[in-house]
């Protein structure tokens, strides 16, 4: 008898071995025709799999993640099959699962084109509704090779050939076309309904620019009409939301391929740069920050004792002066340490705070770039506090409360706690991770955050809190950091006096809030849709005049608002006043103050804010501190 223990803890008796399908059937039709897969001792199988001894199973549906992971893997096989349908000279490559849909990698003898992504998507659908169904059969290494070879699939036999000769390995067929995988699949393409394929990208074979380029075909794929509609929906909000487009609409910076991955302010974008970075040095300022600067380029020993020139070497620039090799930093912390080590430190001054708004440059891939949002050259709100073992977890708990105040005042209250913890590949005892993964789990748990863990994803000199931001449109950006560090600070030499005269190595406490304020000044347009709070607005008010009669009076009424500190411009060009008013309503402008011949005998204003709502007329005392209001709120 063969036992098989369900999710919700009872069992069910077969005579004999049987497939994951028929135990689905055993337990209702309804079941069966819901079922994509299963899941085995928690590996993910097909539902052909067999069951020969006992075992504990789930049946895997379209509403499980891992269901939809299924769908989108076996929709990127049906694009392979289309492609190949249409285009047999094409070979075939890798075709992955990714966030929210597949991809997969061709070469082909020309480019494809937007003609031929429809024509593929339409060749899919068919395919689909034949409901061919998806088998599984398993070759010896070698045989694979050869078979694929006769096929004249060069790439796919490379696959194969790296992996050791004496595994076999698994190929799925539906209809004309079978490609190697690993899989789980679908049973049948029918169950593939609701998919549209994006867009096309250039990509190397295996990731490598030295290799032949390829052709990416990006598709997404759902369980129900109703998710994909909502996808498409939010991926067209997410267009309108584009930094790149707003970045021109409002004026606020460009990019140029004299400078790939740097980033060119203009008057309006440094405005909102200097009103983030303002309220970042306020932060540092009132929770015990002292702001340090240290330089951009380091010797390359430095990095040696550090370990990124082994670790991070290809992602760092370097150069060469007088026969000495130094890097362009790419984060600020050794430089903390060489701060904090300069002079003899006591357990009396833990924990030692240190902020900056530090350049950093990293040598990313040219592809990876994506506007503000991937860059070469950035600044990080970094900062670093030396302390104590018995001092982390207060720091810790001290500072998510404080990046929680942060957030909510950029307009984020949705926040994603994640921990990494220790990779394969570091530094240090697990003695250390230990206490480390502890204390960052531990200071979480008081702040009455829930968590999920991430294994194996923490850096290599210690494990972090990762702080994910939900925007308005549901997407999700990682932020904020705490990394807790034993290593650095005594790989670097930093030393304090204990209470007893020895001699210790602080802990390291790597945080940063916003993370680079290029990417976060990215996000916030992303989040506002261009449209920003007045605390942040590059300009908080425009004064637009409907005759030239009326220059003088609103030329003294922005010296009055500008002397309070407002960012003020004023429109007096012989343009008719819905004009003026409609184009600043385009530029997000929060407030458009128009006066004519009765505002200026009673010393008024007549307000429009953002969204085409008239306030009225009012002194201009009580706009002001309407205004002012709106800042001190950070709205």
């Amino acid at each position: 008898m063969i036992q098989i223990t369900l999710p919700d803890g009872s069992r069910r008796e077969f005579a004999q071995a049987l497939t994951v399908g028929e135990v689905a059937a055993a337990i209702g039709p309804g079941l069966l025709k819901a079922a994509l897969g299963g899941k085995v001792d928690g590996r993910l199988v097909d539902l052909s799999h067999r069951l020969s001894a006992d075992a504990a199973l789930a049946i895997v549906t379209e509403r499980d993640a891992d269901g939809l992971a299924m769908i989108r893997h076996s929709t990127a096989h049906l694009l392979a099959y289309a492609v190949k349908s249409l285009f047999p000279e094409a070979q075939v490559t890798i075709g992955p699962v990714v966030e929210n849909g597949f991809y997969y990698d061709f070469a082909y003898k020309r480019p494809f084109t937007p003609e031929d992504l429809a024509a593929i998507e339409a060749r899919m659908t068919a395919l689909a509704q034949k409901d061919e169904p998806v088998l599984r059969r398993v070759l010896p290494r070698d045989a694979a090779v050869a078979y694929f070879k006769g096929l004249g699939e060069h790439y796919k036999a490379e696959i194969i050939e790296s992996i050791p000769a004496d595994q076999d390995v698994s190929l799925y067929r539906e209809g004309d076309f079978e490609d190697l995988c690993r899989g789980p699949h679908v049973p049948s393409t029918g169950r593939l309904k609701h998919f549209k394929l994006m867009k096309l990208a250039g990509a190397y074979w295996r990731g490598d620019q030295k290799n032949a380029q390829l052709q990416r075909i990006y598709g997404t794929a759902w369980a129900s009409k109703e998710a994909l509609a909502g996808h498409l929906r939010m991926l067209e909000e997410a267009e309108k939301r584009d930094h790149r487009r707003l970045g021109r609409e409002l004026d606020l910076f460009h990019m140029e391929e004299t400078a790939p991955g740097l980033v060119f302010w203009h008057p309006k974008g440094w405005t909102v740069w200097q009103a983030v970075e303002q309220y970042m040095r306020g932060v540092y300022r009132d929770n015990g920050y002292q702001e340090v600067k240290g330089p951009q380029i380091l010797d390359k020993a430095l990095w040696e004792k550090t370990g990124h020139w082994d670790n991070y070497r290809d992602n760092m620039f370097v150069t060469e002066s007088e026969k000495r090799e130094y890097a362009l930093k790419p984060m600020n912390c050794p430089g903390h340490v060489l701060i904090f080590s300069s002079q003899l430190r006591s357990y009396r001054e833990l924990p030692l705070r240190y902020g900056e708004f530090g350049q950093c440059h990293r040598n990313e891939p040219s592809g990876a770039l994506h506007g503000i949002m991937r860059v070469r050259g950035f600044t990080q709100d970094d900062g670093h506090i030396f302390c104590t073992e018995e001092q982390i977890l207060d720091e810790c708990v001290a500072y998510t409360a404080l990046l929680q105040k942060v957030y909510a005042d950029f307009g984020f209250k949705d926040i994603i706690y994640k921990v990494a913890t220790r990779p394969d590949k570091r530094v240090g005892s697990d003695a250390l991770w230990d206490r480390a993964e502890h204390a960052v789990m531990e200071s979480l748990r008081r702040s009455g955050c829930a968590f999920i863990v991430s294994p194996g994803d923490g850096a290599f000199y210690g494990p972090k809190i990762e702080y994910t931001l939900k925007d308005a449109i549901g997407r999700q950006w990682q932020c904020g950091t705490m990394q807790v560090d034993f290593n650095t600070a005594e790989r670097l030499g930093g030393e304090y006096v204990t209470e007893t005269s020895g001699r210790a190595h602080p802990v390291m406490l790597h945080r940063a809030i916003v993370g680079s304020l290029e990417r976060f000044i990215g996000i916030l347009l992303e989040q506002h849709a261009g449209a920003l709070p007045a605390w942040l607005a590059p300009v908080q008010v425009v004064l637009a005049s409907i005759t030239d009669s009326h220059a003088n009076y609103l030329r003294e009424v922005a010296k009055t608002l500008q002397k309070q500190g407002l960012r003020v411009a004023v429109d007096l060009r012989n343009e008719k006043i819905n004009y003026k008013i409609r184009e600043h309503s385009l530029q997000k402008v929060p407030y458009i103050l128009v006066a004519g011949d009765k505002e200026m005998a009673s010393g008024t204003v007549a307000v429009r804010a953002r969204g085409n709502s008239d306030l009225g007329v009012m002194p201009l005392a009580d706009f002001a501190s309407k205004l002012a209001a709106d800042i001190a709120a950070k709205l």
